[in-house]
């Protein structure tokens, strides 16, 4: 039997509206099962340590496991790159990093387009760094600094927690804008570059505050500004750097996204969530602990944000000309 025209063109469309279908059912009864949120660096760092408190909100909220996988390697791209082949039904989800923005440039054989292929879920905190030297450093204040290292080309060493690594970047944001000339040092991770700081094998760093301050107060370390555009309230008197150079600004975001095209409904759901979590006296305390502030915005503001940060690093890793070995 011929169907009529019309009646096929009718099937045709409501084969074609089962998945839009079954795909928003999935968001009304989000989360069934236990959530995944990938980490792309080492159990027991610091997005361990950002991601438990949110995780155990959600958990608490939703009613279902939300479980830290650690899946570190290759500069955090095996990571992403598992997250954006996993099915977009918001059971596996990103913590998303500073670093993030500077791999799209770094790395120029990715098997995936982060802007393209993540969708931005809500930031969480912005880190806040710092500019630390050793005490030998004749410079009790940045422009102390920065006539000092302008007089002396060369002669200090920078370190970072790697090449490319957020602390690389903010180094040489900062080399660009001023014009000073010191000597990079990479280090494997954040606690040997730490190590030879406090030691005097490198004169310079710019780590994040949350895990020096302790340095600092003892005296082993001196911090001469932090990197965000605002004061940090652990250390109030501390400037910032762009209060003596206009328009610095390097400190990290941390965030959740998952796999493109995963459903808005369940988006905004955890988009929600996740700023009810910021305003909690308790979860606020434990991210002012690791040296970060809340930073709760809409999608759509997550994702401004990404693309700002990435524009801004792609133009200092040209600058810099920072490639991997």
């Amino acid at each position: 039997m011929k169907l009529p025209r019309r009646t096929v063109l009718q099937l045709a469309a409501g084969a074609c509206a089962l998945p839009a279908l079954s795909r928003s059912a999935w968001a009304q009864t989000y989360p069934t099962r236990a959530v995944r949120i990938v980490t792309t660096f080492p159990a027991g760092g610091t997005s361990d340590l950002l991601t438990r408190p949110l995780a155990q909100w959600l958990q608490e909220r939703l009613g279902a496991s939300f479980v830290i996988e650690n899946r570190p390697g290759a500069g955090g791209t095996i990571g992403t790159e598992a997250v954006v082949r996993a099915e977009p039904d918001g059971y596996t989800l990103l913590l998303i990093a500073g670093a993030h923005m500077v791999n799209a440039t770094l790395y120029q054989r990715l098997s995936y387009d982060f802007m393209r292929d993540i969708a931005p879920i809500a930031s969480i905190s912005r880190e806040t760094g710092g500019m630390l030297v050793h005490p030998s450093v004749p410079a009790k204040t940045l422009p102390e600094f920065i006539a000092y290292a302008t007089a002396n080309p060369g002669k200090l060493n920078m370190a970072s927690s790697g090449v490319g690594s957020t602390s690389h970047v903010a180094g040489e944001l900062f080399k660009m804008m001023t014009g000073i000339h010191v000597i990079h040092v990479p280090y494997r991770g954040s606690p040997p570059a730490l190590t030879d700081l406090i030691a005097g094998q490198v004169q310079l760093y710019f780590p994040n505050l949350g895990g020096s301050i302790g340095h600092i107060r003892a005296g082993r370390l001196r911090a001469l500004a932090v990197i965000t555009a605002t004061r940090w309230p652990a250390l109030p008197d501390l400037p910032t750097v762009g209060e003596f150079v206009p328009g610095y600004e390097a400190s990290s975001v941390w965030g959740l996204g998952a796999p493109r095209n995963t459903p808005a409904a369940i988006i905004n759901l955890l988009n929600k969530e996740i700023g009810a979590a910021l305003t909690d006296p308790t979860v606020r305390a434990r991210l002012a602990d690791l040296g970060g502030t809340a930073l709760s915005g809409s999608p759509a503001d997550f994702e401004k944000l990404i693309a700002d940060e990435t524009n801004k690093w792609a133009k200092v890793i040209k600058f810099a000309g920072i490639k991997l070995e």
